[in-house]
């Protein structure tokens, strides 16, 4: 093993001893180990944004994000503890409320890790009242549709449009409750972006905002990505 991917050292999760490598985040030493966190706007191929906040540990005592804490030898960390997934529940029914996320009639079901998280977590309804957005949906382009309202501001398109593509289509504009996806057109619609349907942008929104046309439940319900095993069966068994 080369001295850059040798372990640094261990942290304690959940009582369990974890290695971890030089630069490793909570999240990203404890995925590598089969352990599952939930989150949802942290992505492998891109660095930490620690927005959702579903990934939510207890580290020494205090609270902070497992995808933005630096790994660290001795830490002892607390994950799946009664207090923090009913305060991830509570995340993830403000989520569910803000946006328009009617799973039954979403292209996204069985894909979404929303949806997912929501499962694994034992949500039970929504408990807040819901906002029904009226956000814009721009079916512009030839390829792609955007739902606008099914956004959770994770930025992965933000920053797979960046970072892959080179094509910066995407960015957030606005503040607070205001904050927002914007497009980099002088229309501000889709048709008028560089944006192609094989862009890794295209396909990395973990929810259903961003949509290929005419390919609509050509995966069944049943043999989806999450129908046949949970999110935390394919961080600790690998996907079957």
């Amino acid at each position: 093993m080369t001295p850059d991917l040798a372990a640094a050292g261990c942290f304690s999760l959940d009582g369990e001893d974890l290695p971890f490598q030089p630069g490793d985040s909570i999240l990203q030493a404890a995925t590598r180990a089969k352990r599952y966190i939930p989150h949802l706007c942290w992505h492998p191929e891109f660095g930490a944004h620690g927005s959702c906040r579903i990934c939510t540990v207890k580290v020494n005592g205090r609270v902070g994000a497992a995808c933005t804490t630096p790994a660290a030898a001795g830490l002892e960390v607390q994950s799946h503890t009664a207090e923090l997934d009913k305060q991830r529940k509570t995340l993830l029914q403000m989520l569910f409320v803000e946006g328009n996320h009617f799973c039954p009639s979403c292209e996204k079901s069985g894909n979404c890790l929303l949806q997912a998280t929501a499962y694994q977590l034992g949500m039970e309804g929504p408990h807040f009242e819901e906002f029904y957005p009226d956000r814009p949906v721009d079916a512009s382009h030839m390829d792609l549709l955007l739902d606008f309202n099914r956004c959770i501001l994770c930025e992965l398109c933000v920053k797979a449009s960046h970072k892959v593509d080179g094509k910066d289509v995407f960015a957030m504009g606005g503040r607070g409750l205001d904050t927002h996806l914007v497009l980099n057109s002088a229309s501000g619609k889709l048709v008028d972006t560089a944006m192609a349907l094989g862009d890794r942008a295209a396909d990395i929104c973990p929810v259903g905002v961003i949509l290929p046309k005419r390919r609509g439940f050509v995966i069944p319900i049943g043999q989806r990505r999450f129908d046949g095993q949970s999110v935390a069966e394919q961080v600790e068994d690998g996907p079957k």
